[in-house]
């Protein structure tokens, strides 16, 4: 597992977090930057969701706050955690009903991108969404499979996950609409994703658990859902037997050149 140069806040006595001003000066600018972008592209499930949730716009949340929302709306949590953690470990919050939250936001070096996963992208990327029952119920379905996986099954299952709740996009009425919260956190990939430069497939979890994938790029392929209550259906599958099916196969051929680099 790599390295990362970012360490989670720890909360004080009474549970709480205190974050200095610059870092909650770079969450308000993030804020506002992408609730540009949202309409139009995010779907209604999600904005729903970021309505409820009502995010302070003017510093970084505490997780109670966000929890006493998830809790009354689908039973979710949110579970504070170091800025990296194991396959093993997040695969048990996820089965636990607890959504993994790295305290810590990007520093401006990096206000534009970041492979951590920091706490922007987790509170605004993805828990208006886990108010939704479909999203919530498939995310901890995935968990459980995942924590009973085998370490290369949980390779195939990672794809399952990047291709839904990261990367995500769903048929609505209106059009295409976003749903994955690593686009929707990302102002360019909110406004890519849904231009006429990527591919866009419909949702086939067998394809989707064969395709490659690189998270320092923008996404070259998407998969569409029929509707948000398209993951009730998935959590229904057998979607273990599509990964012994899928690792049977072997994998598509990548979309994107190879990554250069000296390590992983």
């Amino acid at each position: 597992m790599k390295g990362t140069q970012y360490q989670a806040r720890q909360p004080d006595a009474d549970g709480v977090i205190h974050y200095p001003e610059a870092e909650h000066q770079i969450w308000s600018e993030l804020v506002a930057r992408q609730l540009t972008w949202l309409p139009g592209r995010a779907c209604n499930e999600y904005l729903q969701g970021l309505e409820r949730l009502n995010l302070p716009q003017d510093r970084i949340p505490q997780l109670a706050e966000v929890d006493a929302v998830l809790m009354e709306a689908t039973g979710w949590q949110t579970a504070q955690v170091p800025a990296l953690i194991s396959f093993q470990r997040f695969f048990e919050l996820l089965a636990d009903k607890r959504f993994p939250v790295a305290t810590f936001i990007r520093s401006r070096d990096e206000f534009d991108y970041l492979q951590e996963p920091d706490i922007f992208h987790e509170i605004f990327g993805h828990c208006p969404l886990l108010t939704n029952p479909a999203f919530a119920h498939f995310t901890h379905t995935y968990g459980k499979l995942g924590l009973a996986a085998t370490p290369q099954q949980r390779v195939y299952l990672a794809r399952l996950y990047w291709f839904t709740v990261e990367f995500g996009l769903v048929h609505t009425p209106e059009g295409l609409r976003i749903y994955g919260g690593g686009i929707l956190s990302s102002p360019g990939e909110t406004k890519y994703a849904l231009s006429d430069e990527p591919d866009h497939q419909d949702m086939a979890v067998l394809d989707a658990l064969r395709t490659p994938y690189r998270i320092d790029i923008m996404q070259p392929h998407y998969f569409v859902l029929d509707s948000i209550e398209s993951l009730f259906d998935i959590a229904k599958l057998d979607l273990m037997s599509l990964v012994s099916k899928a690792q049977q196969l072997g994998l598509h051929p990548a979309k994107f050149a190879p990554k250069h680099c000296v390590s992983e």
